[in-house]
């Protein structure tokens, strides 16, 4: 696999089932490519260890006055030279094709987890967890995989010139063969010591950098309540004690590294002191001296892997264990469903409940905890978790779940109170798959996006058509309403068979919010359409409205109707407090309507005295 033929066409089913296993899992993948780099890197590495005997061979050849044997030492020396440098730059470019390949991969793993599990994933993941592993831990699990093939290399290598020492010179080459394997493994008892304190780093920066995540998210409601310093001293002494866990994890390095550093060292002295007694005794020759010598020296570079696999490992083995965590994740069913991939049309029936939401109408639906709403909205989509799981959803009479994943999602649409503006153009923001009925100007219109595109304008004045406007990262440049009014304009673009609005003007004042239901309204004539909402300037569009209390439907009716006849459904419409509700002391008083309305709640007045005003206008307009 090339680098220029990312991304996969199929990324494979990872094994998540540790951490280990899902590294063991990326190297298989890769196997092609390790073995590229291996192959590369005993080239790079037998070149490097075999110029000790060039080296030996030339002072030999001038010890014993041989021109011959003198060029030969040359020629070998040059093929020696051309081993490392064609080695090195090809190891080096499959290592690094090995690293980006691997950290892409999993990089699109998660993506497509991400995209499964839709907004189930960050109830059962903190968000900043998933920022992490798809940003500083696809790096570090790169890292090892490409490490892998490179230390194989070397440690072939080591044995390989172990080996030919032993062959070459047995005297020297056996205190070299006895002694080689204790560098290696002198510093194993220190990596489980060392292996801790990286995954104590690693899990306090995680801790940080979700701190952090959220502080971001929350900033404006943080500076609005003056609560950014308290967040800010909190963020503070989290990475200091991310830095004091970085610097007890450093400081284990430097003592594996100073003993790598050490025990080469003393090896090359006990090599030299034995050499010497040898030549003074006649027994080997300078040039045998010479490239031994010379062979325990150049053997500290190939061991320097050794340290490197170890710190790769303990570095990758926690982030790996996240990323295994996140992809371990699962939906209820399975993606591809049970049934061919047909988008069904019909009511939306919810047996969980009993929300019914009739072919081409729109239906309101209110609850009276505003998570238990985004859980039911998410479950309308086919978003439940295994935590949530009950009879499947149904939508014309066939389960949701049934349904392969792509069907579903073409089938009903969910837009969560909180949607998300990516950076880019406007045109590019309404740029969605869509059914070609409904143009990026009706959607923009009935969202009520006028004040939006002209606000984009302004800000950016190289633009002459506002939909070539640049939207800055999750739309900050504009107001809460805005970035909500956009939202509501790429979900009513896409034109589902089902919509599903979880408080889609939550953020708009009440003149901009009569405004928005109308139009919702009129451009979702004859396709289904729910939307879940507190607010009686959509209640009172909606064609039906639907009270779901503690998990089942508790009444059905109209806005008008239910406000009168259900004191469950007046107490979340009005806001009346609980001692209000229970002793009743919200006073009815009549007012005349055009539209009949008899005795109504004091805090109703206002909103339906409001609506009917902004009807005046618009029909004198």
């Amino acid at each position: 696999m090339q680098i220029q033929d990312l991304p996969f066409p199929d990324p494979g089913v990872p094994d998540a089932r540790s951490g280990p296993r899902f590294l063991w899992w990326l190297g298989r993948n890769q196997l092609g490519g390790q073995l590229k780099a291996l192959a590369w890197g005993l080239l790079h590495f037998v070149a490097v260890s075999g110029l000790p005997f060039c080296v030996g061979l030339a002072v030999q050849a001038v010890v014993d006055h041989s021109g011959t044997r003198l060029a030969q030492a040359g020629g070998l020396m040059v093929l020696c030279g051309t081993g490392i440098a064609v080695g090195d730059m090809m190891l080096h470019r499959t290592a690094v094709t090995n690293w980006i390949v691997a950290a892409a991969r999993v990089q699109q793993l998660l993506a497509r987890r991400t995209a499964q599990l839709g907004s189930a994933l960050t109830r059962r993941v903190a968000a900043g967890e998933v920022v992490a592993v798809s940003t500083g831990d696809v790096e570090k699990i790169g890292w090892f995989v490409e490490a892998l093939s490179r230390f194989a290399a070397a440690a072939l290598t080591v044995v390989l010139v172990c080996i030919g020492l032993v062959v070459y010179q047995p005297a020297l080459g056996i205190v070299v063969a006895v002694g080689v394997p204790v560098l290696a493994l002198a510093v194993l008892p220190l990596l489980p010591r060392a292996t801790r304190r990286a995954d104590l780093q690693r899990e306090k920066a995680g801790r940080a950098t979700e701190l952090a995540s959220d502080t971001v998210a929350g900033l404006r409601v943080l500076r609005g309540i003056g609560g950014e310093e308290l967040f800010l001293d909190r963020y503070r002494r989290a990475s200091q004690e991310v830095r004091r866990a970085a610097v007890r994890s450093a400081r284990m390095w430097a003592l594996i590294s100073a003993i790598q550093t050490l025990l080469p060292g003393l090896l090359m002295v006990a090599v030299i002191w034995h050499g010497v007694h040898l030549a003074r005794d006649g027994r080997i020759t300078v040039g045998e001296l010479v490239t031994v010598y010379s062979a325990v020296m150049l053997l500290a570079y190939p061991l320097r892997h050794f340290e490197e696999i170890a710190m790769a490992y303990s570095f990758s083995r926690p982030s790996a264990k996240r990323a295994a965590r996140v992809l371990a994740l699962e939906r209820i069913t399975d993606t591809a469903g049970s049934r061919d991939a047909v988008v069904p049309t019909g009511d939306l029936y919810d047996p969980a409940t009993g929300l019914l939401a009739p072919l081409g109408l729109l239906t309101a639906v209110v609850c009276g905890d505003p998570d238990a709403a985004g859980v039911l909205a998410e479950r309308l989509g086919g978003h439940a978790t295994a935590e949530e799981a009950s009879a499947s959803v149904l939508l014309g009479g066939i389960p949701l779940d049934e349904l392969p994943l792509g069907s579903a999602r073409t089938a009903v649409l969910v837009q969560d109170k909180d949607p998300v503006l990516l950076s880019g153009s406007l045109r590019e923001l309404l740029d969605v798959p869509s059914s070609g009925e409904v143009g990026a100007a009706e959607a923009l219109a009935a969202a009520q996006c006028g004040d939006v595109l002209d606000a984009l304008a302004q800000g950016s004045l190289d633009a002459e058509d506002p939909m070539d406007a640049r939207i800055t990262e999750r739309g900050r440049s504009l107001s809460g309403g805005q970035r909500q009014r956009l939202a509501l304009a790429r979900s009513l673009k896409t034109d589902p068979e089902v919509l599903v609005l979880d408080e889609p003007t939550s953020a708009v004042d009440s003149h901009t919010e009569a405004r928005v239901a109308d139009g919702v309204r009129s451009l979702r004539t004859g396709r289904t359409t729910v939307v879940f909402t507190s607010s009686p300037l959509l209640l009172d569009q909606a064609d039906r409205v639907v009270l779901v209390d503690e998990g089942e439907v508790a009444a059905v009716g109209v806005h008008r109707e239910l406000v009168h006849s259900e004191p469950r459904y007046r107490a979340v419409v009005t806001r009346e407090t609980d001692d209000e509700t229970a002793a009743g002391t919200a006073k009815p008083r009549e007012i005349d309507s055009p539209h009949g309305v008899g005795a109504l709640e004091e805090r109703e007045i206002d909103a339906l005295e409001e609506l009917e005003e902004l009807e005046g206008i618009e029909e004198t307009a």
